[in-house]
């Protein structure tokens, strides 16, 4: 089968691997059918992920259906259609047992620390398996994983009825934050320097857009909030000034969630975390958000309207990354498939 492994800086090769095969009673295979191009995935591309194991198969965006199952699976079929959790954990350690095993000591994701779903079949663990309704279009269902991703954020922000949320970033997962957010019942900015991914954003249900590059962004917070700052400022551009922006946005008793991954500094102030009494959230990847995050698939309340705008087949993944960086104003979300 064939499989798109990364070995180094734009060093990726689509190679014949060999199928997986079931080793052990709770395994499950699946047929990928599609796979979401996230930016880390992009970040391994160019050798810049911190956390990845080289030579790796990325993906971790990933949609299939059941294959072949290990004896001890009784809670799916063959032909069901899947959405795969990325990470496995241990369930004992600190992390665990404060409920947040997406940061567990010994976290193991797939597309980073394990062959992802870049390749035409995979072998995950039964837990890893969630069903989905096979009403559910494919390009709808592989935006489950980055909308857990907002589900975690927005949770973690404690994003709720009557709150104020700005977001910084509007590519696929600020926009997918601005819904989440949404569906809860905040009221929502969205900031960006393209126009025309903000035009989007207006499009999905942004109160209000701001375009940095032509407007200031903390008057118009302030005059957005009448003073008051926003509740909640999640960060998703990650860049040292966008983080240290957030402060400014804030208001008194406010939270603020980076979902950068950068390893530049940030030039913070102990003074404004005090006065204000203000919470930082991490927030990685997430924590029992898929349940809930496909139910509200399910239930028409999360979709995709556009989102996944760009596919291409396996065996044109270069021609993929080409695009994320070449026109990445042409990439809102590029899945690959493999039909």
């Amino acid at each position: 089968m064939l499989a798109a492994r990364v070995y180094g800086n734009e060093d990726l090769r689509l190679e014949e691997v060999e199928e997986p095969e079931i080793t052990a009673p709770e395994d499950v295979i699946i047929k990928v059918k599609m796979v979401g191009i996230c930016g880390s995935d992009n970040h391994i591309y160019h050798g810049e992920n911190p956390f990845v194991v080289l030579p790796r198969v990325m993906g971790h965006e990933i949609v299939g259906e059941v294959t072949e199952l290990g004896e001890n699976v009784k809670d799916l079929s063959i032909g069901d259609h899947i959405v795969v959790e990325q990470i496995s954990y241990c369930g004992k350690c600190y992390a665990c047992r404060q409920g947040m095993p997406n940061v567990c000591s010994h976290l193991e994701a797939l597309g980073v620390h394990k062959d992802g779903g870049m390749q035409e079949y995979l072998k995950i663990t039964s837990m890893q398996a969630h069903k989905i309704s096979k009403s559910i279009p494919w390009e709808t269902a592989v935006l489950a994983e980055p909308y857990t991703v907002a589900g975690n954020s927005t949770s973690r922000g404690q994003v709720g009825v009557g709150k104020t949320l700005v977001i910084q970033g509007a590519g696929t997962i600020g926009l997918l934050t601005l819904r989440m957010a949404k569906v809860k019942g905040a009221s929502v900015m969205v900031t960006d320097i393209d126009q025309e991914k903000l035009n989007f954003a207006k499009e999905n249900g942004a109160n209000e857009i701001v375009n940095t590059r032509k407007e200031n962004l903390k008057e118009k917070v302030c005059e957005w909030t009448n003073g008051e700052m926003a509740n909640v400022v999640i960060d998703a551009v990650g860049l040292p000034q966008t983080f240290e922006q957030c402060f400014d946005l804030v208001s008194v008793a406010g939270a603020i969630v980076p979902l950068g991954m950068s390893e530049k500094y940030s030039h913070i102030m102990q003074k404004p975390i005090m006065q204000k009494e203000l919470t930082i959230y991490g927030s990685r990847m997430q924590s029992y958000q898929f349940e809930p995050v496909i139910k509200a698939i399910e239930n028409g309340l999360l979709v995709d309207d556009g989102v996944v705008n760009q596919k291409f087949n396996i065996r044109d993944v270069q021609k993929a990354f080409d695009l994320i960086n070449n026109h990445p104003e042409k990439a809102r979300k590029i899945v690959l498939t493999f039909d």
